[in-house]
């Protein structure tokens, strides 16, 4: 009877891990580029897996996309991985950095048409739903 109580709670256990970590891994393998800056958008939120992307465009170092300027030029070695990026720049195009829209389309799509690879489209990055 012992055994058979053990081997119940064993199941249990394995069962409820399965349905609550399978479930969170999963969405934490999806980002959406969904930034609150933006209030009334016409598309939804760009949706991309960040680890299937930078290892088929061969991206080893974060500041590739997650950049850092100082005085107009681009520093190397920092990244600004944890800040978003409408931290810096912002849906006004009157503000002194590069508009929030465009700063996505730009590094995205510059860097899919340097290397012809990636979706360039509206459609393609922003599948309506």
């Amino acid at each position: 009877m012992r055994k058979r109580m053990i081997a119940l709670y064993i199941g249990m256990a394995v069962l409820v891990s399965v349905f609550w970590f399978v479930p969170t891994y999963a969405q934490e393998d999806i980002v959406s580029l969904q930034d609150s800056a933006f209030v009334d958008q016409q598309r939804p939120a760009a949706v991309f897996q960040h680890e299937e992307h930078n290892e088929k465009a061969e991206i080893e170092e974060c500041n590739v996309c997650h950049h850092i300027y100082e005085g107009g030029n681009k520093v190397e070695d920092d990244s600004s991985e944890g800040q978003g990026c409408s931290d810096c720049h912002h849906v006004k195009e009157d503000e002194p950095t590069r508009p929030l829209m465009k700063a996505y389309h730009d590094l995205c799509k510059e860097c899919h048409k340097d290397n012809d690879k990636g979706p360039v489209t509206c459609g393609e990055c922003h599948p309506k739903k």
